[in-house]
């Protein structure tokens, strides 16, 4: 429908601009240009602006830095600030492209924001997060773009994945339903007018840090449509998106900077158009580290004609990507067609963002007192209240009442301490959680705080020198010159895991950091791209140890092989061995034991509240993945302890991301998790501990019980063969997804459905009565899943396909209501690339948890059954049922995905295939670069079943040039699984069996 009013709106107006005056001083509005003019349609602007550009000024706005173009009087446009919960931090041109930190509302980590399961207010907080954007970009446009990067839709199929705080969910549709509900809120909901510009990352399949940049995600077909697109599509179609991000890996052997969707698939999402950007420096990898175009003009090239609208590259300096563009137009790659549709795109959300509108357009006024506002905070303290997940609660351990709980002690390293991650702003205030216990049970309480961690101080036995201390900048080094174990000399270590600990200065309260030579206590918190304040403290046979520094750039290829710590002659401390042996040895003096202080401060207290777990900064985050799900051995020894001394003792979780606490399970009386939350975090461990808030939090992700129920690769992307998440795995979980617990109960009456049978274009309403059984209100998320009986392929266990909160008063009884439209149902059906709804009975469960089912029925869906394969058309080879070894890969640079086998023995499988009486021709379109020929096998049943023939591949020398090879195979017929097994490395894209 707004199609067919632009295009009126283009015909009624046509004839009459061509009469409107185009120079300055020539009456029209204010000022004279149509495309100031606010009345006309958006597209008539568009098309009037970009007739006025220059060529050369339409290259320089294919950069992240859009230069002003002061004869038009328009102003410079960045692309890119970052907001993923809350507006976190821009560039500044001004200053070589410097950081600015925001200082505005920091809402929880969006997984812990997706916890909520509330979309409604998902929705709040992304409208408030696009009003300080606005707040901002009225203090300083040139800083502050309104192209906002967020929210991040990869789904969380592991957990290991660095990047987990950033992302929603496991799940397709809870992550569809919270990132649209935030997009929508930065947007204003109103398609064209725009607060701000949000931009989903990253497109596609990325969910691994290491080697980023030249990994390839192996995603089949049913994987790519079913899961990794399905998060993606519903935010644009909802208009709640103005375009997306590429992301650095390559998908099936094609680096997602010049994936072909993003010119056709994503763009067929809406009918508005979008302004797609690559990742930072992501274009200079297609030359550098992934070798995949010769030249930046042949990479640049491909770029723009794969939809890509924005280079984020080379910082603040856009002469590269210009010069590469120019080069390639100048040599026939490119078109001035071509860069008219990219900019005629950036200039569709200019237009939508009121720059060129008098005022700024309908969110133009917005003014900087929005940042950080009252009302934002009451927001903020809201989400990160609801954001809580209730794991545990035996014996009604919580919540705790405050007219008997006079005595607290709050524990642990992140006791009194909140920390920020790479995507949040600086917090301008902050609630810790001792904060937040302290404030609610006022001054008559005894609240003490500990932080667990060992004092600890480290002396050189050669001089007897203790390391120390001398100030807080960068110009006071800390080296071994103390005298004794001063103030100055000791540092409180804390265990993160993975071998990585931090020492906070006791005389300072600064981290010890490396920068880049010497070592220094200047930093509040461990921060900044590579995070100097990570060390490892290596015991040695003779009971000293050896300090290596663990900064993320010793992970780095230029960084040397120097990492251990030594003593110079002056006590000055450098990076001098490459091994602990070679490496100074330090006593480690124990000067108090974190463990001791925190039992003893237990013992002493009604209740013990013990607030462990992650630092942002270091237990994995972008660039760095997690090896493992495990609490850090110090903290776990923490837990125990003070378990073991006061029995009333809660656990809260803050991590980014789900842990391994198999004996905190069973032991802790109490256990409620938190992700990251902001300055409001201590706010919310109050309200639920003390029952002010009635916790309603829901797992987004599934919580196992150990890293072995886990892939052994981070890299297998293929989550129905491997059978990941909970769609597909069969492991008992820790806590299964959708997992929270309630301090009321809820009973669930029948599951009804309005109908025992629907037809794939139907709907599917289903009711079931939910009752609070307790004296607490509460909220309750009720979770409507699917199971598809019958199937031609492998179908999930269960799927989620519905939910809904409903808040209950004491005794009150819901009527809850949830559709679930039949298409929805869909599978990919890769026999005829397309969806299909198929015919079969689906369970219907409803309950508290994927697995907490509380009723449940049956429909029977009047869909359609999948014929038989028809081997006789041109097959697809990505379109298999079943493969062992081989690899998706590109078929050509610009398009079409191939089978790559890698090794002898290697196959395809194509499940129930029609072979007809009568001889057969085995043909099929291959590629071999390397020498010699290769084989394909052509048999029934296995990779070792009947052979039925055999085709000779010869090496084209490349893996891009395809020819066509045939071979008669054995008369056969009736319906059978055909194998095509590999002898070598070759490339299959296409065959067929007539």
């Amino acid at each position: 429908m707004r199609k067919w009013r632009l295009r009126r709106g283009i015909t009624a107006l046509a004839l009459a601009l061509l009469a409107l005056p185009t120079v300055p001083g020539a009456a029209h509005a204010d000022p004279t240009y149509p495309f100031r003019d606010p009345s006309l349609p958006v597209q008539v602007r568009v098309d009037d602006l970009l007739g006025r550009l220059t060529l050369d000024e339409k290259i320089s706005w294919l950069h992240q830095y859009q230069p002003a173009v002061p004869r038009l009087g328009i102003g410079l446009f960045k692309t890119g600030t970052e907001a993923l919960h809350g507006v976190a931090w821009s560039t500044d041109i001004d200053n070589n492209g410097a950081v600015v930190k925001a200082r505005g509302t920091s809402f929880p980590q969006p997984v812990g924001m997706a916890s909520t399961w509330n979309p409604d207010l998902i929705q709040r907080v992304g409208s408030a997060v696009g009003d300080e954007a606005r707040g901002y970009h009225a203090q300083n446009p040139r800083v502050w773009g309104l192209n906002l990067w967020a929210p991040v839709v990869n789904l969380l199929r592991d957990p290991r994945w660095g990047r987990n705080e950033e992302g929603y969910s496991e799940d397709p549709l809870l992550t569809a339903k919270i990132s649209t509900a935030y997009g929508s809120g930065m947007t204003g909901g109103d398609p064209d007018h725009l607060k701000s510009a949000p931009t989903l990352k990253h497109y596609l399949a990325y969910n691994n840090e290491v080697r980023r940049d030249v990994t390839s995600s192996n995603v089949p077909p049913r994987v790519l449509n079913e899961y990794d697109r399905a998060a993606f599509k519903p935010a644009i179609a909802a208009d709640a998106a103005t375009g997306v991000m590429a992301s650095y890996n390559l998908v099936n052997g094609r680096p997602a900077t010049v994936d072909p969707d993003l010119a056709t698939v994503v763009r067929s999402w809406t009918d508005q158009p979008l302004m797609n950007v690559t990742d930072a420096w992501a274009p200079n990898n297609l030359v550098a580290s992934q070798g995949y175009y010769p030249t930046q003009a042949q990479g640049n090239a491909a770029i723009i004609k794969a939809g890509l609208n924005s280079f984020i590259t080379d910082d603040t300096n856009a002469q590269p990507t210009v010069t590469a563009i120019k080069q390639a137009l100048g040599s026939g790659l490119l078109t001035e067609a071509d860069i008219d549709a990219r900019i005629a795109e950036i200039l569709n959300l200019r237009f939508r963002l009121g720059e060129f509108d008098p005022g700024g357009g309908r969110y133009g006024g917005i003014t900087p007192d929005v940042i950080n506002s009252p009302e934002h905070q009451r927001l903020a303290r809201q989400a990160a209240g609801e954001a809580m997940v209730l794991l545990k609660n035996s014996r009604q351990a919580l919540p705790l009442n405050p007219a008997r709980t006079r005595k607290v002690a709050v524990l642990g390293p992140l006791a009194d301490t909140l920390y920020t991650d790479w995507y949040g702003a600086d917090l301008p205030y902050q609630v810790t959680a001792l904060d937040g216990i302290r404030e609610r049970l006022g001054s008559s309480a005894s609240v003490d705080g500990l932080d667990g961690a060992d004092r600890i101080a480290l002396k050189d036995p050669s001089t007897g020198r203790y390391v120390t201390a001398t100030g807080t900048t960068d110009a006071d080094p800390v080296a071994a010159i103390g005298t004794d174990a001063s103030l100055a000399a000791q540092f409180d270590s804390v265990d993160w895991g993975q071998n990585v600990v931090t020492m906070r200065n006791a005389a300072n309260g600064r981290y010890l950091g490396y920068n880049w030579g010497p070592f220094v206590t200047r930093d509040e918190q461990p921060n900044g791209w590579y995070v100097q304040q990570q060390f490892t403290l290596e015991p040695q046979a003779d009971g000293t140890v050896a300090v290596r520094y663990a900064g993320y750039e010793t992970t780095e290829s230029w960084f040397g092989v120097n990492t251990y710590v030594t003593v110079g002659d002056d006590g000055a401390l450098k990076l001098g061995a490459s091994t602990a042996a070679d490496a100074t040895h330090f006593q480690r003096e124990l000067i108090s034991s974190g463990v001791d202080r925190a039992v003893a401060a237990a013992k002493a207290a009604d209740t013990a509240v013990l607030v462990v777990g992650s630092n942002p900064f270091i237990n994995g985050r972008e660039a760095h993945d997690r090896t493992s799900m495990a609490l850090s051995a110090s903290q776990e020894a923490l837990v125990k302890a003070v378990t073991k001394a006061n029995p009333r003792t809660v656990l809260v979780l803050q991590t980014s991301y789900p842990v391994t606490i198999g004996w905190e399970q069973e032991h802790v009386p109490a256990i409620v998790w938190t992700t990251h939350a902001g300055a409001e975090t201590g706010h919310a461990v109050a309200d639920v501990l003390f029952g002010d808030r009635n916790p309603s939090g829901k797992l987004t992700q599934t919580w196992y019980r150990s890293d072995r129920q886990l892939p052994p690769d981070l890299l297998e992307y293929d989550i129905i063969s491997s059978g990941q998440t909970y769609l597909y795995s069969t492991a008992k979980p820790l806590y299964p997804f959708g997992h929270g617990l309630s301090y009321t109960g809820f009973r669930y009456g029948q599951l009804r459905a309005d109908a025992r049978s629907v037809a794939a274009d139907g709907t599917i309403t289903a009711r079931v009565d939910v009752t609070n059984t307790g004296s607490r209100a509460g909220s309750e998320v009720v979770q409507l899943y699917s199971h598809q009986r019958t199937s031609r392929v492998k179908t999930p266990i269960r799927a989620l396909r519905s939910f809904q909160r409903v808040d209950l008063a004491p005794g009150q009884t819901r009527t809850v209501t949830l559709r679930v439209r039949a298409a929805d149902l869909a599978n990919w059906d890769v026999t005829r690339s397309r969806w299909v709804v198929e015919s079969s009975a689906y369970d219907l469960t409803v309950g508290a948890s994927a697995t907490d089912v509380r009723a449940r029925t049956a429909v029977t869906v009047r869909g359609e059954t999948i014929p038989a394969r028809d081997l006789t058309r041109t097959t697809r080879a990505e379109n298999f049922d079943g493969y062992a070894g081989v690899r998706l890969v590109d078929e050509t640079k610009v398009r079409g995905t191939a089978v790559g086998a890698t090794a002898a023995g290697q196959w395809i499988s194509f499940g129930k295939s029609a072979l007809r009486p009568g001889g057969h021709t085995f043909t099929a379109r291959v590629a071999k670069a390397t020498a010699g020929t290769g084989t394909i096998q052509v048999r029934l049943g296995s990779p070792t079943g009947r052979l039925l023939g055999t085709a000779t591949v010869p090496s084209t020398g490349d893996d891009y040039r395809y020819v066509s090879v045939s071979a008669e195979v054995a008369r056969v017929a009736g319906t059978h699984d055909v194998y095509l097994v590999f002898d070598s490395p070759l490339r299959l894209a296409d065959f067929s069996l007539r």
